[in-house]
């Protein structure tokens, strides 16, 4: 059955494009605004597509409220943490504070290379941390 025949006119540039995207993706330049009026004249097929990044954007923005949540909860639990531990310490007195204060900083270098190695070294975050080697 043959196709009732439509005459149009293009742009010079508009009409190029056709050329050049029929040629590239091996289509006729009929396929090619046969699908292109399909889409104009039956915009459900267009709405699906929106309707289904609508959904998959609406999903990720529920899990990244989860991710700010859990974020929000660990920075709480981590500052009352901190705020207890800094309540119920007695102070040092003045002859053991220089001593004190050396292994504090200690401690911190030795817990800082744990972090580290921890980091460099597990699956989970290798991946996000440059080395040098």
């Amino acid at each position: 059955m043959s196709k009732p025949r439509a005459n149009l006119r293009l742009s010079t540039k508009l009409h190029a494009e056709l050329c050049r995207r029929a040629e590239c993706y091996g289509l006729t330049k009929t396929a090619i605004l046969e699908d292109a009026l399909e889409r104009y004249f039956n915009p459900e097929c267009t709405r699906r597509l929106e309707d289904h990044v609508i959904e998959r954007l609406d999903r990720f923005d529920d899990r990244l409220g989860g991710v700010e949540r859990d974020l929000a909860l660990s920075l709480e639990a981590f500052g009352q943490f901190v705020f207890y531990w800094l309540a119920r310490t007695d102070p040092l007195p003045d002859g053991e504070r220089e001593a004190a204060q050396a292994l504090a900083e200690r401690r911190f270098e030795f817990f800082v290379g744990q972090v580290t190695r921890q980091v460099v070294n597990d699956s989970r975050w290798g991946h996000l941390v440059k080395t040098d080697g």
